[in-house]
C-alpha cells in the first residue's frame, strides 16, 4: 500500500492476484486469436517457458445451460408481454403501519390422503379451499390492523411431487390426486388468487423458498408468477433459487427458508454472514417451514420458528405416526420499531 499523488490508496497486487490476471489476460487474447468465445472454453493448458497449467474457465457455460438460459429468458420474456394489466392502487399513509407475513406452509397440492386409511381426506380441491380460507381468516383477525405491506412467502412444497411418475424431486414415490400439470395449474391459479386478495389490504412482497419435494417446478412456478404479474406496481418478488431470503422492515430482519437444508442452530450465524442489514437492525427473526408443526426458539438474538401446515396425514406419515399437529396457516405482525408484536392463526 502506498500514497498516490493525493488521489487516495493504491494497493499493489500479490503475486498470485497478479498470476491470475495475466492467465485471464492470456486466455481472453488467445480466445480472441482464434475467434473463440470465451464462455465456451471449459478448462485448457497455460504453458510457459518455466511452468505448464491446467485451469477451468469459471466462465465457461456448457451447451445444456445455455439452451436453457436461453428457453428461461425467451419463455419469461413471451409471459410478460401478455402479462394482465393491473391498475396501481394508491394508499393513504398511517402514522400506525405494520408488516403482515403470512406463509402459506407445505400445502402439497396433489398429496392424496384417504379417511380410511389416515382418518381424514386430503386432495387438491381440499388444498386450494385451506388456503384460501386461512388467508381470509388471518385478514378477518387482523382488520383492526394498518399494513403498509405484506410479505406473502410462497413455495415450502407448495407442490407434491416434481415429476411425471409422481415422485419427488430426490425420486421418492408419492400417494397422489390428479396430473403434475394439474396440480402445477391450480397452484399457479392459487397464488394469483392470494395475491390479489392481499393486494386489496396492501402492497406485497412475494418471497420464495425453494423445497425438497418440488425443487424444479417450484422454481418455475415462482418465475411464471414474476411474469404474470409484471404490469402491477403494488407486487414485487424475490424468487431466486437461493435457499435463504432476507427482508427489512424497519428495525426487522426477517429471514425465510425451507428447512430441509441447514440445521436450524447454524441459521442465526449465516443470517449473520449472509444479510448485510444485520447491523442496522434489532430484531431478526428466521420463519422455517418443512416439520408440519409448531417450534420456536431463540438463539441468541434470533427467533426461528418453524410453521404448522394446512395439508393432512398421508400414508406415510400415519405410518410412523407424524399426525395430530394442528392443520393450520398463521400469520405474523410485525411492528417497525417493536418486532413482533402479534401471531394469529387459522386452525382447519
Amino acid at each position: 500500500m502506498k500514497p498516490n499523488n493525493g488521489r487516495g490508496i493504491r494497493k499493489r497486487l500479490t503475486q498470485e492476484e497478479a498470476n491470475l490476471v495475466d492467465e485471464y489476460r492470456t486466455l481472453r487474447k488467445e480466445c480472441e486469436d482464434s475467434g473463440t468465445k470465451i464462455e465456451d472454453v471449459k478448462h485448457g493448458w497455460l504453458k510457459t517457458e518455466t511452468a505448464s497449467l491446467f485451469f477451468k474457465n469459471p466462465l465457461y457455460k456448457d451447451e445444456t445451460s445455455k439452451e436453457f438460459e436461453a428457453l428461461r429468458s425467451e419463455l419469461l420474456h413471451q409471459f410478460k408481454e401478455f402479462a394482465p394489466t393491473y391498475p396501481q392502487v394508491k394508499r393513504k399513509k398511517s402514522k400506525d403501519d405494520h408488516l403482515l407475513v403470512i406463509s402459506p406452509a407445505d400445502v402439497h397440492i396433489g398429496k392424496l390422503c384417504t379417511a380410511f386409511e389416515t382418518g381424514e381426506e386430503y386432495n387438491q380441491q381440499i388444498a386450494v379451499k385451506r388456503v384460501l380460507e386461512g388467508v381470509q381468516g388471518i385478514l378477518d383477525k387482523t382488520s383492526g390492523y394498518n399494513f403498509d405491506k405484506i410479505l406473502l412467502i410462497i413455495g415450502n412444497d407448495i407442490l407434491h411431487t416434481d415429476t411425471p411418475r409422481r415422485t419427488t424431486t430426490s425420486g421418492t414415490p408419492q400417494d397422489t390426486d390428479g396430473m403434475w400439470y394439474e396440480n402445477f395449474l391450480t397452484a399457479v391459479r392459487l397464488y394469483v388468487d392470494v395475491i390479489n386478495i392481499l393486494t386489496q389490504v396492501a402492497d406485497v412482497q412475494v418471497q420464495y423458498n425453494p423445497s425438497n419435494h418440488d425443487y424444479a417446478n417450484g422454481f418455475f412456478l415462482a418465475q411464471l408468477l414474476e411474469a404474470h404479474f409484471n404490469n402491477s406496481k403494488n407486487v414485487s418478488f424475490d424468487v431466486s433459487i437461493s435457499h435463504r431470503k432476507y427482508f427489512v422492515y424497519g428495525l426487522n430482519l426477517i429471514g425465510s427458508t425451507h428447512g430441509d437444508g441447514a440445521k436450524i442452530q447454524d441459521l442465526p450465524l449465516l443470517m449473520a454472514h449472509e444479510a448485510k442489514q444485520w447491523s442496522i437492525t434489532k430484531h431478526r427473526y428466521i420463519y422455517t417451514h418443512h416439520v408440519h408443526h409448531k417450534t420456536s426458539k431463540d438463539i441468541m438474538s434470533v427467533c426461528v420458528e418453524a410453521l404448522r401446515s394446512p395439508s393432512g396425514t398421508d400414508s406415510w406419515h400415519h405410518r410412523n405416526g407424524y399426525q395430530f399437529a394442528p392443520k393450520a396457516i398463521e400469520g405474523f405482525i410485525h411492528h417497525k420499531d417493536f418486532g413482533q408484536i402479534s401471531r394469529i392463526t387459522h386452525i382447519f
